[in-house]
């Protein structure tokens, strides 16, 4: 799925200190970033980064205390409470309808309650994921937008990880090619920006290395794994199927459009330019994501 897609989507959880959840009261009063979606991947990510940095992290989830739920505005002010900084991900994806007003009303409402600092995962491509941008950006607040491309962790943490096992990648991709990016280097590019103010006013496109047809991972998946994933295309139609049979929304198979008319067919710089270190390579994050038995059946 497309970045801000699978921002939100549960991950393998990783436990979280009382020190990375509300640090109020007699243990600190340092200010709080607040990060929304921060069970998922690229926020759960975030998290540790900013709490191994001894910077207090609030979790912007349904399970945080307090809950936050963007179908829900009354839960959007009291996650605010004491918070200077805030990375953005919005569930189910920037190109759904609402999207840019309630980023844009939630950014205003950050600002109002003295979150400068705002950091926005968008995705690259999306017309609509644009639109939340410029409702972010007329907040006032000091902002930086980060565009991903689609995750390497796609296929070890959330909707594709089932069909890796099953051995079978039965996507409506046809030949198209994407350059994945790894979920670490996101979080890497975020975490700075977030604490970093050179990075104010920027957007980082951000991709991983090279691009690479489902039929590459496939291989590359088989080469990490020691076992045959084979590619599998099937149409949009299909798929829809598939997503409903699974309790999902229909329109998630509609972000496939992204690739299939390749609008991100390119490789670009956003993590060099960020950090200036070269992006993870899928196969390095398939051999590593391989050793931890994620894909072993």
């Amino acid at each position: 799925m497309h970045p801000s897609v699978v921002a939100m989507a549960v991950a393998v959880p990783l436990p979280l200190t009382d020190r990375m959840t509300t640090q109020r009261g007699t243990e600190t009063t340092a200010p709080e970033t607040l990060v929304i979606g921060g069970t998922g991947k690229t926020g759960r990510r975030v998290a540790e980064r900013l709490a191994l940095r001894g910077l207090p992290v609030r979790v912007g989830s349904r399970s945080g205390q307090p809950p936050f739920r963007w179908e829900d505005p009354a839960t959007w002010e009291p996650a605010l409470d004491g918070v200077t900084a805030v990375y953005v991900t919005y569930h189910p994806d920037l190109a759904f309808p609402g999207a840019a007003e309630a980023v844009g009303a939630f950014s205003e409402l950050a600002v109002r309650k003295g979150a400068r600092r705002l950091v926005l995962l968008s995705g690259r491509g999306e017309e609509g994921a644009v639109r939340s941008e410029d409702r972010l950006k007329a907040s006032g607040a000091d902002w930086t937008v980060v565009r991903a491309n689609w995750f390497d962790q796609n296929f070890s943490e959330s909707f594709f990880l089932q069909p890796v096992l099953a051995g079978v990648l039965a996507l409506p991709t046809e030949d198209a090619v994407e350059p994945f990016v790894d979920a670490d280097d996101i979080a890497d590019v975020v975490t700075a920006s977030l604490t970093d103010d050179t990075h104010v006013g920027r957007t980082y496109e951000v991709s991983g290395p090279r691009l690479l047809s489902l039929h590459d991972v496939a291989a590359e998946l088989s080469e990490a794994t020691g076992r045959e994933i084979r590619y599998t295309p099937v149409s949009l139609e299909e798929y829809r199927r598939q997503l409903v049979e699974n309790g999902l929304p229909a329109e998630f198979a509609d972000l496939f459009r992204l690739l299939l008319d390749g609008r991100n067919a390119s490789v670009t710089s956003g993590v060099r330019e960020a950090l200036g270190r070269p992006p993870l390579d899928f196969t390095e994050f398939a051999r590593k994501t391989a050793a931890t038995g994620v894909w072993s059946v």
